[in-house]
């Protein structure tokens, strides 16, 4: 994380000119204190986040309240940030509290940061096991496929319910959700919440870095637009001082595939740059989280060789296999950083929720790209060929009118299509959730490309209504 984008309201497009030592920030100034939720608090997002909303320039005061269901894990997340607020010198104005009462924590928020994970490690197994008995093999499993789909059908309620005490306790806050599935929680909210909700994820700054480094530009002068869905936007236009990068990077890509690498250190990432080459534009996530969302590259085992590695690259069942370690290892670390044997000497992140705290406090533009629903406000649409109905990804400017789509027009015809493969099992599986019925989450997973290209419809259902019994105690009234 070594750049932070900064805005320039000048360009059609994020541009990205400050690094992330230049603690400069935004041009303007903070006159009332902040009053920033973090729901989910125990989260591994949450002392990063907290770090750059106490960097922020002209921040002096404020209130971080941290919500978590678990007393342990919130406690000691507790001591960690009041430890940061201190080590950064801000204890005189910035106060920290911890609740585990959402309602007592989020009357009077400006700001409401959703990091929650619903059951995950009690459902992990039964998420990626299940599938895997019928040949869905998954990697990640939280965005789409059996996994995601269930994961949204536990946590969509939660964050329903969550969204409804804010609107009775803080209507106005801005709601930054960091949570996945993304698209069906964002969905959900834009057709039951009044709450401004975005949906914030990582993916499309992080890869424009990767994009800026295998070109050999630096990442400050690069040039590009990118749309689409979340993890599945494009990369529509990339280029450095007028040239199109693509020629390049598609030059790159073809020695990986052939196995004689320009750089071996880089020779992975094979899903992104099979699709880049056959589709002309490079995807936002990872290839082993974007190998799940296509019928192309899992469902033959004998052929994962081909484009498949482990781990993010694609590792069977890596994210089930790993992700108790990590829960343990992060609860670790916070204990090495409270007993001061790690460090928390963090610079302030490219991660998006600060500076849209810090453009709307400051009434200051800034570009990002988030995740809202398909519609201008003047009835048009933000994605031309994709649905009205959908939540789509795409550049935004934040300032203190707050957040403010930018039209994109339409894209390829065929990256439209890729995308729109994965909006239907997002709308089916969003009316499962809030309609809290078991059908409509069948049929999601027969449109998945995934599961679609590995079992028959019957073999789905079954599959489907295999899960729902295993899952009973955490799925409540799916009739």
């Amino acid at each position: 994380m070594t750049d932070t984008p900064i805005a320039d309201a000048n360009r059609g497009h994020a541009t990205h000119t400050k690094a992330a030592e230049d603690q400069t920030g935004l041009p303007g100034s903070i006159d009332r204190p902040l009053n920033v939720t973090v729901i989910g608090a125990g989260s591994m997002f949450t002392p990063r986040l907290i770090n750059d909303i106490l960097r922020i320039p002209g921040a002096e005061a404020g209130r971080i309240n941290l919500v978590d269901i678990d007393p342990e894990r919130l406690g000691t997340m507790r001591q960690l940030i009041q430890r940061l607020v201190e080590q950064l010198g801000r204890a005189e104005g910035w106060t920290v509290n911890a609740s585990t009462d959402r309602r007592e924590a989020l009357a009077g928020s400006d700001f409401i940061v959703v990091t929650i994970e619903v059951s995950g490690l009690d459902c992990v197994r039964f998420d990626n096991d299940i599938p895997a008995k019928y040949g869905v093999d998954q990697c990640i499993g939280d965005t789409i496929g059996p996994g995601g789909l269930f994961k949204g059908l536990r946590t969509i309620p939660v964050f329903m319910d969550i969204l409804a005490d804010a609107e009775d306790l803080c209507l106005d806050a801005l709601v930054l959700n960091y949570t996945n599935p993304m698209n069906m929680l964002c969905r959900a909210a834009a057709e039951r919440s009044a709450m401004r909700v975005v949906g914030l994820c990582h993916s499309v700054q992080g890869t424009g870095r990767l994009l800026a480094s295998r070109a050999g530009v630096p990442y400050a002068e690069l040039d590009w637009e990118c749309a689409g869905i979340n993890h599945l936007a494009w990369f529509t236009r990339l280029e450095h001082d007028g040239e199109d990068l693509y020629p390049r990077l598609f030059e790159r890509a073809r020695r990986d595939l052939a196995g004689d690498p320009a750089d071996p250190d880089d020779a992975g990432d094979l899903v992104r740059k099979d699709m880049m080459l056959n589709f002309g534009a490079f995807i936002t996530e990872s290839s082993g989280h974007l190998s799940e969302y296509l019928p192309y590259y899992r469902p033959r085992p004998e052929e994962h060789g081909r484009y498949l590695r482990d781990h993010y690259e694609g590792g069977s069942s890596f994210y089930a296999n790993e992700w108790p370690a990590w829960r343990a290892e992060a609860d670790e670390s916070r204990n090495r950083m409270l007993a001061g044997e790690e460090p928390m000497d963090w610079d302030r992140s490219f991660e998006y929720a600060s500076w849209i705290v810090e453009a709307i406090m400051k009434n200051a533009d800034f570009r990002f790209h988030g995740n809202l629903p398909n519609r201008t406000p003047d009835g048009g649409l933000l994605i031309d060929n994709l649905p009205a109905g959908d939540i789509v990804e795409v550049e935004c400017l934040v300032n203190g009118a707050g957040v403010q789509p930018r039209a994109h027009g339409s894209l390829p015809a065929q990256m439209a299509a890729i995308c729109r493969s994965n909006l239907a099992v997002f709308e089916l599986g969003v009316a499962a959730a809030l309609e809290r019925r078991r059908e409509p989450a069948i049929h999601a997973l027969m449109l998945d490309p995934l599961t679609a290209a590995c079992c028959p419809p019957a073999d789905i259902r079954r599959m489907t209504l295999e899960l729902f019994e295993a899952e009973k105690d955490f799925l409540p009234a799916y009739a």
